[in-house]
Order: C-alpha cells, then sequence, then structure tokens
C-alpha cells in the first residue's frame, strides 16, 4: 500500500546521482588531482504526470532543476490525477507521477507500476473562490446552497471529492441543476473566471496563482479538508537516475520553498 516517506529517504534514493563533490578537503590535499575526475551528472529528458493543481509550481520546479542539472529536460503531462492514473495503466509514457491524492497512487502500486516508495511531499487546502469583489457577497459554506451556480470539480477528480467531503461535513446541500462540474481544478475554478458560474470550491494554491480574477473566501479548517500530494517514479522509467533526482529535488529544500512560494503546505 501507499508508504509516507520523508525527503531524506527520498534524497537517499540518488545518493548515486549527488549533484556535489563528497570528501573533505583534508582527503584531497593527500591524494593527487586528477584531470578525469568529474562530478556526476544526471542527463536526459523525463515526462512526469502530475496533477493539474501543480502546473505553475511544478513548471518552476521543472526549470530549475534542468538549470542545475545540465543536459536534462522535464516535460510535463498536467490533469486530473485519476485520469493520468488512468493513462499511465493504459501505457501512456510517463517517468514519475505526482498525484493530488493517495489513492490514485495507491491503484498504481496494486496494478504493479510503481513501487511503495511514493513520498508525501506537499499538503493543500480549499477555499471558496467567486467572481471579483465577490458581487453575492458569499461568507461561508453554507451560502453556497443559494449563491446561484457553483462549479465543482468532476465527482471521481481528488478536488471533487474533497469538495464534496466538506459540503457534507457542513451540512450543505446544493441544488444539483445549480452545480457544474470541471474535468480537474483549473476548469473547474475557469468556470468563475469566465462568468460561467458564480462560485466554486478549489484548492487554495489555485486561488493564489488566479489572483486578482478572484475574491478568496476562507474555508474554517474545521469545516475543511487537507490535500495530500504524493510522488512516485514508475518502474517502467527509461531514465530512472534523472527521474530520482526529480524527486529527490522537489522534496529537498529548493524543491518545497518554490512550492511554499505558491501556497502549497508542507507534507506532514
Amino acid at each position: 500500500m501507499f508508504a509516507r516517506r520523508t525527503g531524506v529517504v527520498a534524497l537517499a534514493l540518488v545518493a548515486g546521482t549527488a549533484l556535489v563533490a563528497c570528501g573533505s578537503s583534508s582527503s584531497s590535499a593527500s591524494k593527487p588531482k586528477t584531470s578525469t575526475t568529474t562530478e556526476p551528472k544526471v542527463t536526459g529528458t523525463i515526462t512526469v504526470s502530475a496533477a493539474a493543481s501543480l502546473t505553475e509550481a511544478f513548471g518552476k520546479i521543472g526549470t530549475d532543476f534542468s538549470t542545475a542539472n545540465p543536459g536534462a529536460t522535464v516535460t510535463f503531462n498536467f490533469g486530473s490525477s485519476g485520469t493520468l492514473a488512468t493513462q499511465i495503466q493504459q501505457g501512456a509514457p510517463a517517468d514519475a507521477f505526482a498525484s493530488a491524492d493517495p489513492a490514485n497512487v495507491d491503484t498504481l502500486i496494486q496494478a504493479g507500476l510503481v513501487d511503495d516508495r511514493a513520498t508525501v511531499f506537499a499538503n493543500n487546502k480549499l477555499v471558496i473562490v467567486t467572481k471579483p469583489g465577490n458581487p453575492k457577497h458569499v461568507k461561508t459554506l453554507d451560502d453556497l446552497a443559494t449563491v446561484g451556480v457553483v462549479s465543482l470539480c468532476g465527482e471521481t477528480v481528488p478536488c471533487g471529492k474533497y469538495a464534496d467531503q466538506v459540503l457534507t461535513s457542513a451540512g450543505v446541500t446544493i441544488p444539483t441543476d445549480k452545480i457544474t462540474r470541471g474535468a480537474d481544478v483549473k476548469a473547474t475554478l475557469a468556470a468563475v473566471t469566465t462568468g460561467d458560474a458564480d462560485a466554486a470550491i478549489v484548492y487554495v494554491t489555485d486561488a493564489k496563482t488566479a489572483g486578482s480574477a478572484v475574491t478568496a473566501v476562507t474555508i474554517p479548517d474545521d469545516q475543511n479538508a487537507i490535500a495530500t500530494y504524493p510522488i512516485a517514479v514508475l518502474k517502467a522509467t527509461g531514465n530512472a537516475p534523472t527521474t530520482q533526482a526529480f524527486v529527490a529535488y522537489v522534496v529537498g529544500p529548493k524543491g518545497q520553498a518554490t512550492l511554499k512560494s505558491y501556497g502549497f503546505l508542507p507534507p506532514t
């Protein structure tokens, strides 16, 4: 089943691809320098299938990783975690999978496509978003029952499952004919920014990325849900060293700093 590991464990997976030379100044002084000694590098292109909510943060991490590793390139396939998991099961090329929930990684583990060394690298929360200025004065989850059209992620999409969870816990029922469902969190948010919906429930990170295009209404912690993000290397990867190095970068200090800057919470 899904195993939660710390960044230290993940970093251990790529000890063989460390980007800095080991050895102290005293040891280098005791041995003659040779022109053939080089630092190990990771190279080649890898493909990472990642939850749509990671689009901006992983885009930055991918660029930074490639800068730190000349010759290594990361391409991304962003979408709903469930859709990505299905694509991988059907043979879509991917080296790593970053999901917005553990369930979809568990599905791949059970299918024998990844091992049980998946690592939780971030958490997220939900937030209500409205049109700029909050013209219908949404203050709580209760207001979503009467606000008009509400955009939610698809029922099988992680952000949709989380949204249904918080609405159920709060005892809020939105009329079925007032709900529009998005294929992923980006589509769900877009329903508000394009005017098709009066409000939506999305991740805090997506509301932050949208900036002034929406107004965010906080969901109290005691009514909210925590979205957990794991990442795993696929057994079929054709470039394990670079893929493992990328995972290590994500869970390492620089990757974590980038995720925090986009509003993600640290793994717990």
